[in-house]
């Protein structure tokens, strides 16, 4: 049995866990069949984690074929939950079409001599006039009826009522003033202070900058700088300095381009899925770290993103593609790791972290109850990999967790969630670097959350906002060491 002090702590977890589980089936309920199928599709999704990190606090270890087993299976009713979903999306459309169709061929009382825009309480806006009348002639009745016209910084905000799905009456707003105006205005829908749609049309010369060729220049040294600061971490690794020892460069090679191989992999996943949605990238502004090679990247938007949907996407897309190559490579280590192996750790190294210390009980069993673990370089680099995607997705500013967490919650959530990761960010600082350099970071580099998006009402769909709670969920388990009393019942350590 545990001992009475971790017993609370388990139990909250637990609690934790029960909860956002009981919040998600309370928001999907007022969306009928669809929304139950999302939630289920949420619950099979994370389950198997949630499984395997319960059995194990409970001292019950399920070997590596058993982990795999959860995860196939999960993939299997998750697919499975997809199709059904998909299936009663589509009768859910052809519902809604045929309930407006036909409420588009009822006459409605008092709407026959109504003008397709009302323009209420104009004001004089710096849009030239003949412009203006062009965007006001994109609305009607089917799409979003405007109903006052309001100055806001070079352009204009339309109030009204949105009348049709936020992205297919986005999609067509856009579409209609392209062709009225070419490339010369941006539309934003977006919620006012009042919560209601509004749409926000702003000059295209405000749209994000590229990226200088200085900038350029800049991220170039700090790449060189990366480089150097991954092979610096494979000597110190390897018991030697490689600045001072350049001539054993060979002997770093392996293990510093498996650190870049992880940083570049994160780039890559960024880079794909921002092309899929035809958004421009920065040149990723490396971070180099001595202590681990590199404390990730920072990268900017150089277009409008569409939608909140692509947001995530994106910014996701980067930890998952990182996460999972150092996760491979860990779980390899791990299954390669003999007597012998190159690298000796201390038992309690182990302790550092509940996800590596969790899959090496899991895969190592009883060796990890030695004073040294023998662990192949696969382990070292898998560790770190994972270490350098969790300080990304930690929930602040424009970090990829930061990203992640406004667009599953919206911009409000998001900077309460930043201001929370200083915070604790701070508090953890006392006595560690690492935090210290962090809240730096985020404070004078990371702070500002991302624009908005051209379409910032449509929310990310229920699995989406499952991976997201399973990225978030996965960063806390990477960072959050194990307390000693409960490593030691688990078998790690002496």
């Amino acid at each position: 049995m545990f001992a009475s002090s971790e017993t609370p702590i388990i139990g909250t977890i637990l609690l934790v866990a029960f909860a956002i589980l009981g919040w998600g089936f309370y928001r999907a309920r007022p969306f009928g069949k669809l929304g139950i199928l999302a939630w289920l599709q949420s619950v099979v999704l994370m389950a198997p984690w949630l499984l395997f990190f319960g059995l194990f606090a409970a001292g019950v270890y399920i070997n590596i074929v058993g982990v795999l087993f959860l995860v196939v299976a999960s993939a299997g009713l998750y697919i499975y939950l997809g199709r059904q979903l998909r299936a009663a999306g589509q009768d859910a459309i052809l519902k809604q079409r045929a309930t407006q169709r036909l409420a588009a061929d009822t006459p409605q009382e008092g709407n026959t001599a109504q003008p397709p825009v009302a323009q209420i309480n104009i004001e004089v806006v710096s849009i030239p006039e003949a412009d203006l009348t062009a965007i006001k002639g994109i609305f009607g009745l089917d799409t979003f009826f405007a109903t006052e016209t309001i100055a806001y910084q070079e352009g204009a905000i339309f109030k009204g009522n949105l009348r049709g799905e936020p992205q297919e009456v986005h999609n067509r707003l856009s579409a209609s003033l392209k062709e009225r105006l070419g490339e010369q205005y941006r539309l934003f829908l977006v919620e006012n202070t009042d919560a209601k749609p509004v749409v926000i049309v702003l000059p295209s010369r405000n749209d994000p900058r590229p990226t200088t060729a200085a900038q350029k220049a800049f991220a170039g040294i700090l790449l060189i700088a990366t480089v150097a600061t991954c092979f610096e971490t494979a000597g110190l690794l390897l018991n030697f300095d490689l600045f001072a020892h350049p001539e054993r460069l060979p002997q770093a090679l392996p293990i510093g381009l498996g650190i870049f191989t992880i940083l570049i992999a994160h780039e890559i996943g960024h880079w794909v899925l921002a092309r899929r949605y035809q958004v421009r990238l920065s040149w990723p502004f490396l971070l180099p770290a001595v202590q681990i090679g590199s404390f990730g990247s920072i990268t900017r938007f150089e277009s409008l993103l569409p939608n909140r949907t692509a947001l995530f996407d994106i910014a996701l897309a980067g930890p998952a593609a990182g996460g999972i190559v150092s996760l491979i490579m860990l779980i390899i280590g791990l299954l390669l790791s003999h007597p012998g192996s190159l690298f000796q750790l201390p038992n309690q190294f182990f302790q550092g972290s509940i996800l590596v210390g969790s899959l090496a009980r899991v895969v190592l069993g009883s060796a990890l109850q030695s004073s040294l673990v023998n662990v192949h370089p696969l382990v070292i680099i898998g560790w770190l990999g994972l270490v350098i995607t969790a300080l990304n997705l930690m929930p602040a500013g424009s970090l990829d967790g930061g990203r992640i967490v406004q667009a599953i919650y919206g911009r409000k959530t998001a900077g309460r969630a930043s201001v929370a990761t200083l915070i604790l960010l701070a508090l953890v600082s006392l006595g560690n670097n690492l935090a210290m350099y962090w809240a730096i970071v985020i404070l004078f580099l990371q702070r500002d959350l991302e624009r908005p998006s051209l379409n910032e009402i449509s929310e990310p769909d229920d699995a989406r906002a499952a991976l997201g709670l399973l990225a978030l969920f996965l960063m806390i388990a990477t960072l959050l060491p194990l307390t000693p009393g409960l490593a030691g019942r688990l078998g790690i350590g002496g």
